[in-house]
């Protein structure tokens, strides 16, 4: 199969499909990032995970409208506003969800499965009736398309290094927030015990809530950059919770790096697969090499020794 290609076509295209790994990885990541926070310092099944998601997207997309219909003169940073925008709406659709439904059933993750499932289904009906079954495409700013020219033969889109970029400012800031922060001191007091948290004067039911509010507009923000690789409808959030779940699950619950050890072996891998094979079977590959990974290592790759 490589008899047509020279030396150098073969590298140039083994950098591409790397690059399509880095892409795949940021937006793993910046799913699954809201998802470790919940799933893992929570214990929270978080089945409408996707929902939360699309309606950081839906804001994009609506932010999108009214900069073109009323702000044209500033449709080119749109963008920063919507994913602020994003944040906040997913944010407190969390927090609201989690006062009225989540906090009734911490200690019992069967419950909160099949609640949040209900959940993803009410939110996917409501999307369906206040902006239709078809799915939406958003407008990109000018500076947002086209390509960067690396070498005469690589060529790297600029939608892609901005949805890296993103990434890594998302993650660094999470990082500092849940390890440098006093808010995230208290997160991780609550997370290993409880019990003890609340004995020396945490509100461990206001940490809850930030927390869930904080996961959830984290997937909005993750929202707002799913509209610059695919379009938008009710049903899109399910496309890839199961792969934010087995990213998650893979890398160790309630473990940061270990989420983004797991994105990157998870999209790097499927991304070279492809490369020798069709999209699906180098899922099925993937996902058949995790599984058996965790078959040898349930913990996942990184453990957090928490004290009962």
């Amino acid at each position: 199969m490589f008899g047509d290609y020279s030396i150098g076509d073969l590298g140039s295209i083994f950098v591409m499909q790397g690059f399509a790994g880095l892409i795949l990885f940021s937006v793993y990541v910046l799913m699954a990032l809201g998802l470790a926070i919940i799933f893992g310092q929570m214990g929270v099944i978080n089945m409408a995970h996707g929902e939360f998601m699309i309606l950081g997207a839906y804001v994009t997309w609506m932010t999108s409208n009214v900069f073109q219909s009323y702000l044209p003169g500033l449709f080119s940073g749109y963008f920063f506003l919507a994913m602020i925008l994003a944040f906040f709406a997913s944010g407190a659709l969390g927090m609201l969800v989690e006062w009225a439904l989540i906090r009734h059933l911490y200690k019992r993750p069967l419950d909160t499965l099949l609640a949040t499932w209900g959940l993803s289904l009410i939110l996917q009906q409501t999307y369906r009736s206040v902006f239709g079954a078809r799915e939406v495409g958003v407008e990109l700013p000018q500076w947002m398309l086209g390509s960067l020219k690396v070498t005469d033969s690589i060529e790297v889109p600029i939608n892609g290094v901005f949805v890296m970029c993103l990434t890594v400012l998302i993650t660094v800031m999470v990082a500092y927030v849940l390890y440098k922060s006093r808010w995230g001191r208290q997160v991780r007091a609550v997370v290993q015990n409880r019990i003890m948290a609340g004995a020396v004067g945490i509100n461990t039911e206001k940490v809850d809530r930030y927390t869930f509010g904080l996961g959830c507009g984290i997937a909005g923000v993750a929202g707002s950059a799913f509209t610059m690789i695919g379009s938008t409808g009710p049903t899109s959030g399910q496309l890839y919770i199961v792969d934010t779940f087995l990213v998650v699950v893979f890398g160790g619950a309630a473990s940061l790096l270990g989420t983004i050890a797991s994105a990157f072996s998870i999209s790097q891998t499927q991304s070279t697969l492809e490369f020798f094979m069709s999209g699906s079977m180098a899922k099925v590959l993937t996902l058949l090499a995790v599984v058996g990974i965790l078959m040898l290592r349930p913990q996942g790759l990184f453990a957090l020794k928490v004290r009962k």
